[in-house]
């Protein structure tokens, strides 16, 4: 029983921080607290369905407010502000977030590797994202974050379909004498050939992972180019005839890392890549001007920004393991930032003392009265609260403590969605532990087996 609720609970989390990166404390506490009025309501004789609708239509309406009340971030200050708050109120770790962006964009890509010294820096290299993920979860490195990590990769590009393992077994084996990963993005691997390279990579025989190719069409060619530009690698485009059962280790490109998540896939280049990529961008600018077609300006101005913007790569550095860890958690936090009836009613009143909860805990967690504080928070004009950090009540967004309006969404959706379920289950189906059978202790002077 304990489980299932802790199951739940952890869903919540999980749920939020895939969507918003951060908030998972906050949709926790969130979660318990519906959960625990919303029983005692039911147990005083509500209607669980009703109090379900009342909070959801409640959650709606704070989502709505919350929307209009949120302000777009604007400069490198709201930035580093947003980013230190998700960092655990590091500043050093917001002001190099909000440097990062500066220096790549807004839609830049963002990627976090260990420092070889003590220092923490914001290198921008060539790279660029690419809107596909692995094929198969059964690829991923990083069993922790669900992600694959490579580092000097070889890189096929290819518009062909691969469904036979001879297609490719020649490139597998040389690679494998290389000792380096093999990237594939490919139409699709499908069948055997995706069988073989999941078998071999669970056995540590290959180490492999694939992605579909971006886009469709004449459009998806033109990304393959530039992928491959990217990397150094030779496009084997099926109309050109050059099929991918012939093709040899020199058609292939590098690339120094590639990380592929669920749904993107960033790769940082080789140095060697850089005049390459700058003609390429060159040349897509050049499109640009001729064009007429406002369909094709969009998508030619989306590639030139893809390849021109490169990757900030911030390079953690920390005295210890443990030190570097946590650094780099937090700034994986700060990055994925920057009623009609009574029942329904009572719904309603659960949500508004439920959000309480985050800021009391806080407060308490400060050495503050929390109750204190929650009213005279509520006493107060919007923008004002109570800063843990200075035992303060002040503006909070001129005070630079600032949350994104998608954590705070998420927490509240998740948590709600969640809690409705749990106050409208009736029962639950649990394996009862059977008891362990006692061992004899073993007679004087044996071994116990």
């Amino acid at each position: 029983m304990e489980n299932a609720g802790a199951a739940l609970i952890r869903e919540v989390a999980s749920k939020t921080n895939d969507s918003a990166g951060d908030g998972t404390t906050t949709a926790c506490v969130l979660a318990r607290e519906i959960i625990k009025l919303g029983i005692l309501s039911v147990t005083s004789g509500a209607n669980p369905v009703s109090l379900k609708k009342g909070i959801d239509k409640t959650v709606q309406g704070l989502i709505e407010e919350l929307e209009r009340k949120a302000r777009p971030v604007k400069g490198s200050g709201d930035i580093k502000a947003v980013a230190s708050i998700s960092a655990g109120n590091d500043e050093l770790i917001g002001a190099m977030i909000a440097d990062a962006i500066d220096k790549v964009g807004p839609d830049g890509v963002l990627s976090i590797e260990s420092s070889s010294s003590f220092e923490t820096t914001v290198d921008v290299e060539e790279g660029m994202e690419i809107d596909r993920g692995y094929i198969s979860p059964q690829f991923v490195t990083n069993l922790e974050k669900s992600i694959v990590e490579f580092e000097n990769a070889r890189v096929l590009i290819t518009d062909q379909k691969i469904t036979s393992i001879k297609e490719i077994i020649p490139l597998l084996e040389q690679t494998t004498q290389l000792r380096c990963p093999l990237f594939i993005v490919a139409e699709d691997i499908t069948g055997e050939a995706l069988a073989t390279l999941v078998v071999n990579k669970l056995r540590g025989i290959i180490n492999v992972a694939a992605i579909k190719a971006p886009s469709f069409g004449e459009r998806r060619k033109a990304v393959l180019q530039d992928i491959a530009i990217v990397t150094g690698a030779e496009y084997l485009a099926k109309d050109l005839g050059l099929l991918v059962e012939n093709a040899t280790v020199d058609q292939l490109g590098t690339a120094r890392k590639i990380t592929i998540h669920q749904t993107t896939t960033t790769l940082i280049a080789d140095a060697a890549s850089k005049d390459e990529i700058q003609a390429r961008v060159a040349q897509l600018k050049k499109e640009l001007s001729e064009t007429d077609s406002i369909y094709d300006s969009e998508k030619l101005a989306e590639r030139i920004a893809k390849l021109s913007g490169g990757v900030a790569v911030i390079k953690v550095g920390a005295t210890t393991e443990t030190e570097l860890e946590d650094r780099q958690l937090r700034i994986e936090d700060a990055i994925k930032e920057t009623i009609e009836d009574h029942d329904e009613r009572l719904g309603a009143d659960i949500i508004q003392k439920a959000l309480q909860a985050p800021a009391s805990l806080i407060a308490n967690n400060a050495g503050v009265e929390g109750e204190v504080v929650i009213e005279k928070i509520k006493e107060s004009e919007w923008e004002m609260g109570y800063n843990a950090m200075t035992d303060k009540y002040e503006n909070l967004i001129e005070s630079g403590v600032i949350d994104p309006a998608k954590v705070t969404r998420c927490a509240l959706q998740n948590a709600a969605s969640v809690s409705g379920m749990v106050l409208t289950t009736q029962a639950i189906v649990v394996e009862k532990p059977k008891p362990k059978p006692k061992v004899a202790e073993p007679a004087e002077g044996q071994l116990s087996v």
